[in-house]
């Protein structure tokens, strides 16, 4: 997978296809609409799209612009309609022009207001091209608008002259994909075992995308049975990925429900009585099933004591229902819905198993030992230190409330006195707790102050190799916060990290690539990975086509390419040409990747261009431009418009 847009491009969430190319407003066409209500449609259509209040965060910004700029047009409508239209051919073609414009930016407006924010998000860059094609075919439509014979006054007039100007630049502005979302979701689509790091980006995702409440979380399920419904069939494999990533995000906030395809599904024990009626109290609200150990929270509200764990464990602390703050995690038993739900089983002959779980108190059991594992940190004998060393590796991977414990209990302090210890397993151990500390989001910056960074980069440099990859995860995890980024490259962490990629296990490689690209989102970690040989590493990589890296290799190369004190770095001819190679040989998405990293390179050195024609690069491109995905067409099509100039 790689950090772009992912999908071929598709039908839009509330049905509504990204508009085909215009018709230029200069050729014939028949009157569908009377003059006055052709007028009227575009008021109304206008009035439509400025409805809505709301949208999803990944397009917000352009949702408002758009919106603005049909408040700035309006004023010529109000002005046709005023004066009563009696309008010339031309320019009733081009305000039916206007018109799909218009009804086009409703249409994606909506999209952006009540979609799928998965979809969007993994989309956002064939959206905002959608934005662009509602500017283009304003600005088409604007451009010659006979004023004069409609009767619009010269004040509207050098209004609209002067918006239509600045619809030129704004259709023509090149507006860059937020590279970190989309390194996140290439980490978690790709086929790779999940582990802290992985469940890191998962947090950080829902984050971002306001994913995490139970409401919104719902919300999103029926915002992609909306998508699927519409989408027929089509799309399939882009389909899976994105109900993959919605029961990822539910697993994560301890939500049981992932039949998004069709209605709840019924559980075996009622499968022989599908048509009895379950009193809505029985239910749990997270799973939507009929409860065996009811509990009752801070809230007051009773849940499945699996689903309400599952809740917790995510590090929620609000009731999944009411979303009002839990004064405390306890538990406790709910013995008279428990006892009603036994009568109502017996009496409708429906087995279940009721009890606790025998987990409850196992778990409760292994919390009172962590003050005690704390303690044991500080022991003079090592073998009591390794063994707590170790025990609270496994206790702090297992959910939020045992890592609460270790770091109430002093933990971190200990456990980061232990960092350096010459004793290997030790060692590895401590790394791989603090790396489970670091999922939670205050504990990344405690880590960090408490001193942690430079112990770590030193296992990196020199630990066994399971220290040195988990370090280089532990890394990762940190480098979510921005100034432990500054952190890391200022403490010499970028080198030791470009000596794994180049020398490590595939592990290792993976785990110290996946830190880079958040390192370097920071400009002077660029600098840094230059000067350790970055660039000779990821070459070493594209060139092992058994380690299955060439995308985030890539994605780390466009990082560099970006930047213009790296670029001449990056952009050598040799490189050209395994970019070339890539575009031949490669997979769809090998292919997408490989001509962003050359059309950034072209953009700014027409030398690599010209060398990238001379090796054929012309050919590949038509090929791609017809055939590849919806990112690989755009950056294909760029690119032979760039080769015409070189030419």
């Amino acid at each position: 997978m790689l950090p772009w847009s992912i999908f071929p491009r598709q039908a839009a969430p509330g049905g509504d296809s990204e508009p085909e190319a215009e018709a230029d407003p200069s050729e014939p066409s028949g009157r569908q609409l009377s003059d006055e209500a052709l007028v009227e449609d575009l008021l109304a259509a206008v009035v439509s799209a400025r409805s809505f209040h709301e949208f999803r965060r990944s397009q917000r910004k352009e949702s408002f612009g758009l919106q603005r700029w049909l408040q700035l047009v309006l004023p010529l409508i109000q002005e046709i309609h005023e004066i009563g239209p009696s309008l010339t051919d031309d320019a009733y073609r081009r305000l039916s022009l206007l018109g799909r414009a218009f009804h086009a930016a409703r249409r994606l407006l909506r999209c952006c207001h009540d979609g799928s924010k998965i979809f969007l998000a993994l989309e956002s860059e064939a959206v905002l091209g959608r934005f662009r094609a509602v500017y283009e075919n304003m600005n088409l439509a604007l451009d010659g608008m006979p004023y004069s014979e409609i009767g619009i006054s010269d004040e509207v007039k050098e209004q609209v002259e002067l918006i239509n100007a600045q619809l030129k630049r704004c259709k023509k502005r090149s507006d860059t994909q937020d590279m970190e979302l989309s390194m996140d979701f290439m980490m978690i689509l790709q086929n790779k075992e999940d582990g802290n790091a992985d469940r890191a980006i998962l947090e950080r995702l829902a984050k971002k995308l306001e994913l995490q409440s139970l409401a919104d979380l719902r919300a999103e399920t029926m915002a992609i049975k909306k998508l699927i419904n519409e989408r027929n069939g089509q799309q399939p494999e882009s389909t899976k990925h994105i109900i993959e990533l919605l029961n990822k995000f539910k697993e994560i906030a301890g939500i049981d429900e992932k039949n998004i395809l069709g209605d709840v599904s019924i559980p075996k024990y009622l499968e022989k009585c599908p048509s009895l009626m379950i009193p809505n109290e029985f239910l749990c609200p997270i799973s939507l099933e009929i409860m065996t150990d009811p509990v009752i929270i801070a809230s007051g509200r009773t849940y499945e004591r699996r689903s309400i764990q599952k809740w917790l464990d995510a590090g929620q602390r609000t009731c999944p229902k009411t979303q009002q703050p839990l004064a405390h995690l306890s538990l406790a038993p709910n013995f008279a819905v428990k006892n009603l739900i036994l009568q109502w089983c017996e009496k409708n002959k429906v087995e279940i198993q009721m009890g606790e779980s025998e987990a409850v108190a196992e778990q409760e059991d292994r919390k009172e030992d962590i003050p005690k594992l704390v303690k044991d940190l500080s022991s003079v004998h090592l073998d009591v230190q390794r063994k707590a060393a170790k025990k609270i590796r496994t206790l702090s991977k297992e959910n939020p409330e045992n890592r609460a414990l270790v770091i109430e209990n002093g933990g971190l302090p200990a456990l980061i006195s232990l960092v350096s210890y010459p004793d290997r397993k030790i060692q590895e151990n401590t790394v791989t707790a603090l790396l489970n500390l670091s999922i939670d989001e205050t504990s990344k910056v405690l880590i960090a102050k408490g001193g942690a960074l430079p112990l770590i980069i030193e296992v990196l440099r020199n630990g066994s190799v399971e220290g040195q990859e988990n370090s280089a995860a532990t890394l990762f995890s940190l480098s979510m916060v921005d100034e432990n980024k500054a952190a890391i490259g200022v403490l010499g962490g970028i080198a030791p990290l470009v000596a794994l990629l180049r020398d490590g296990t595939i592990r290792g490689k993976k785990d110290a690539a996946t830190a880079l690209f958040n390192l370097i989102l920071n400009h002077p970690n660029k600098f840094r990975a230059i000067e350790a040989g970055i660039v000779a590493a990821l070459l070493k990589i594209l060139g092992d086509k058994k380690l299955d890296m060439i995308d985030e290799a890539l994605s780390i190369f466009l990082l560099l390419a970006s930047h213009p004190g790296c670029r001449s770095e990056v952009g050598t001819m040799s490189f050209v040409e395994i970019l070339v190679q890539i575009t031949k040989e490669g997979t769809p998405k090998n292919k997408e990747c490989a001509l962003s990293v050359l059309l950034e390179l072209g953009l700014h050195n027409n030398s690599l261009m010209v060398h990238a024609l001379r090796l054929g690069l012309q050919e590949h491109l038509s090929d791609i431009a017809k055939t590849g995905t919806s990112r690989a067409q755009r950056k294909a099509n760029s690119l032979i418009q760039l080769s015409r100039k070189c030419s």
